[in-house]
């Protein structure tokens, strides 16, 4: 970071957010706006003129993903701090921005208090991540695990709960579907259940007990 006073350029093919945009920087001290683009391409036409300190972009844009503009950015420069900002709160969607090196991931609406604070996580601490996205990720390492099933048994109910469908599942665990039916067969047999509504009955009720004990 070069400054006090850091340079901040946003990208957004939106032009009715851009005087929203321009107005929240005119009430940051320690923020300058110092250029406003529709598009990837033309931000990086102009990022030697500008030399931003930092970057918010919106992911969905017109000349293509604008996760796939974080490496652009990165060869102009390697220290620059970008801020993805989505619409999208998909927990794979956020991996992909933060695997291609994002420093930060800020979910829609953005008004001006939640970019401030946006930024100055950056600033001070190196990265940002809205709540809603933070309280995703933790309840994702918080999964319900029961001591009767097994860990991979423990892994599909999880999908279950989620409202997954056997393919679905199959998918994510990198199995075939016949080998998710098996494992669903011991579950509904040791829940002593015929269907999966009775198995997630069954386990909100295990749930509920164990919440009470």
């Amino acid at each position: 970071m070069k400054s006090n006073v850091l340079k901040i350029i946003v990208i957004d093919n939106d032009l009715s957010f851009h005087e929203a945009y321009k107005y929240y920087f005119e009430t940051y001290k320690e923020y300058s706006l110092v250029g406003i683009y529709v598009s990837v391409k033309e931000a990086l036409l102009d990022f030697d003129n500008v030399q931003p300190d930092i970057i918010a972009s919106e992911i969905s844009m017109p000349d293509g993903c604008g996760i796939e503009g974080i490496g652009h950015f990165r060869k102009k420069d390697p220290e620059v701090k970008i801020i993805m900002i989505s619409g999208q709160s998909d927990f794979e969607i956020v991996k992909k921005a933060f695997k291609n090196m994002a420093n930060g991931y800020l979910s829609k609406p953005v008004d001006i208090d939640s970019l401030h604070h946006a930024l100055n996580a950056i600033k001070y601490e190196g990265a940002t991540i809205s709540n809603d996205i933070a309280k995703k990720i933790i309840s994702m390492f918080q999964r319900k695990s029961y001591a009767y099933f097994s860990e991979r048994e423990n892994e599909i109910i999880d999908y279950l709960c989620q409202g997954a469908t056997y393919k679905t599942i199959a998918d994510n665990l990198f199995v075939t579907p016949s080998t998710i039916n098996f494992h669903i067969q011991n579950i509904y047999l040791k829940l002593n259940v015929n269907s999966k509504s009775e198995a997630l009955s069954k386990l909100r009720e295990m749930e509920y007990s164990a919440h009470l004990v």
